[in-house]
């Protein structure tokens, strides 16, 4: 459940926190002191995109903080694949808001938007002001029906978008593959046109970058062998006037003394080295003339085989690796043009086996929606009873066909209804007003309680367009389900505000020229006056303050 709600430098509002409690939480007070704003500020903590002029002026940035307890099991193996910390059932949610950007995080761990709107989905269901309003829409009734179904129906989802994607693959290449004749034949001919240029080519990978080390070291040949030329003859090397002849000399000339004095051994022995070394040095030189001796045929064909590899990469792939793949490639479009026949007859035998499981995907989906649909049907009609409609006769219209085929099935599901004896049922958006809707969605959600595992459920101004007799069903309604879930509601309706387990009173003041909302807990005893200031008149009179505690008295037996 939500435990509590904290919000800093947003809108109107300074620094506030809000403890909620279990069962129904109300929050009250007049038009225009920012009840929404609380609720707007939960839906920002969870992802709703921000203006950023909901910065308090003369703040630098705003900060809200979601913190809930949660013991369900399917929130915390959400939380581990998210990779996020699990703390004993405590998520706290936060969203730190600046002109620039907004930074959300999750028991401290930086998050996407994605990741804290798929969390949310599995923490709490908000209701807002006009959403009653999609029940005008047949897209939001299989929605709702499907979450009615439950896990029955939910787990042949993955299997019906598999089978979904690859009835729809095989259709877009069965479409592709309706060549003419004419078309089939050019393209037969280009794909063999490239799959022998590249096999007549017989690359191997790697061969180009050798080539242009070779050509590289090919079109410098003349620069590195004067270089060469001239380091053997000053070394001796190809010549005996170099630095070998000289350094033969010195070493006969102090072989001849060397016995006279012996401190000349020493250096005999470095002289000696030089001489072994130096003509190490010459044999490397000499070979290395040898070895890179380039004619001017060998550089004509380097440069053609590389002009080779060079067009098939600029036609093929920017790598060899990539030509030789393309290659592959244009030979199974080879065998395929070549077969186009068989080919096209294997498309069509694959696309009636994938239509044939898909179709029975979707009849085992018909069923089971068929099956929620009249058990939805009989449950609404007796929780709309309940909601002060006279007369209900509700259908839930599962109809089913090939026009319907999607991810999710082949069914079109309606919401049919009638609340006056001896009128046929129609759709919502012919028969329902706004007062209805709100209650035929109160409805739904108490209907859908017991299958929803959302713990914690806010409805912002559920009490749109109704009053009286109804005012109070309504708030049975809500009394009744905040036994089963947690209930956040914003009201204007003495009525709803008498069930509260839980009471809030929500007022804009102005302090030093400027203004502020605030949100403060009401006492028991502080209760009754706001309810009676719900009830009407400026002045509060003794008695609508009796009247305003005979409706929390009648609230809590109604309940009880």
């Amino acid at each position: 459940m939500l435990v509590s709600l904290s919000v800093k430098n947003l809108a109107l509002i300074d620094v506030t926190e809000v403890e909620f409690k279990e069962g129904l939480n109300i929050l009250t007070g007049e038009t225009g002191a920012g009840k929404s704003i609380l609720i707007g500020s939960i839906n920002l903590a969870l992802g709703e995109r921000a203006d950023k002029d909901i910065i308090r002026t003369g703040a630098d940035h705003a900060l809200i903080e979601l913190l809930f307890e949660e013991d369900s099991l399917r929130v915390k193996k959400l939380m581990e694949e998210l990779e996020l910390p699990w703390e004993d059932g405590a998520v706290l949610i936060s969203r730190k808001m600046k002109p620039e950007r907004s930074v959300f995080r999750i028991n401290g761990e930086t998050v996407t938007t994605k990741q804290v709107k798929r969390l949310s989905e599995f923490l709490l269901d908000i209701h807002g002001q006009h959403e009653h309003q999609s029940l005008l829409h047949k897209k939001k009734h299989r929605e709702i029906l499907d979450g009615y179904a439950g896990e029955a129906l939910a787990v042949l989802f993955p299997a019906l978008k598999e089978s979904w994607q690859e009835m729809s693959g095989l259709k877009k290449e069965l479409a592709e593959a309706a060549l003419d004749e004419d078309a089939r034949l050019r393209e037969l001919s280009l794909a063999r046109f490239e799959v022998e240029e590249i096999e007549n080519a017989r690359i191997r990978v790697g061969e180009d970058e050798e080539l242009e080390n070779a050509y590289r070291k090919m079109t410098h040949s003349r620069r590195i062998m004067e270089s060469i030329s001239a380091v053997c003859r000053l070394t001796g090397a190809a010549s005996d006037e170099g630095a070998a002849e000289f350094v033969g000399h010195a070493l006969r000339e102090l072989t001849s003394v060397s016995g006279l004095d012996e401190e000349l051994e020493g250096i005999l022995s470095q002289l000696e080295q030089v001489e072994e070394l130096l003509q190490d040095f010459n044999r490397d030189v000499l070979d290395y003339q040898e070895k890179s001796a380039f004619s001017e045929e060998d550089i004509a064909e380097t440069e053609e085989r590389l002009n080779v590899l060079n067009h098939l990469k600029s036609k093929y792939g920017k790598t060899l690796e990539a030509v030789l793949e393309y290659q592959e490639k244009r030979e199974e479009e080879l065998k395929k043009l070549s077969d186009f026949d068989v080919y096209k007859e294997n498309l069509k035998k694959r696309l009636r086996e994938a239509e044939e499981e898909f179709d029975r995907l979707c009849g085992e989906a018909s069923l089971l929606r068929r099956e929620a649909a009249a058990a939805l049907e009989k449950e609404l009609a007796e929780a709309l009873l309940d909601l002060n409609f006279m007369h209900v006769d509700f259908r839930v219209v599962v109809e089913s066909g090939e026009k319907y085929r999607s991810a999710l099935g082949c069914d079109d599901v309606e919401f049919m209804i009638s609340t006056n004896v001896g009128e046929e049922v129609r759709p919502l958006s012919m028969v329902a007003s706004g007062g209805e809707l709100s209650r035929i969605m109160l409805g739904l959600k108490t209907v859908l309680a017991d299958r929803d595992a959302v713990e914690t459920l806010i409805f912002d101004e559920i009490d749109a367009g109704i009053s009286g007799k109804t005012a109070w069903k309504v708030s049975e309604k809500l009394g009744m389900l905040s036994k089963k879930r947690q209930v956040i509601c914003i009201t204007h309706l003495p009525q709803i505000a008498a069930q509260a387990d839980a009471h809030f009173y929500i007022e804009k003041s102005a302090e030093d020229g400027v203004t502020k909302t605030s949100i403060t807990p009401l006492a028991e005893e502080k209760r009754i006056p706001e309810i009676a200031r719900m009830l009407g008149g400026e002045e509060i009179s003794p008695a609508a303050l009796q009247n305003a505690e005979d409706l929390i008295k009648m609230a809590k037996s109604a309940v009880s």
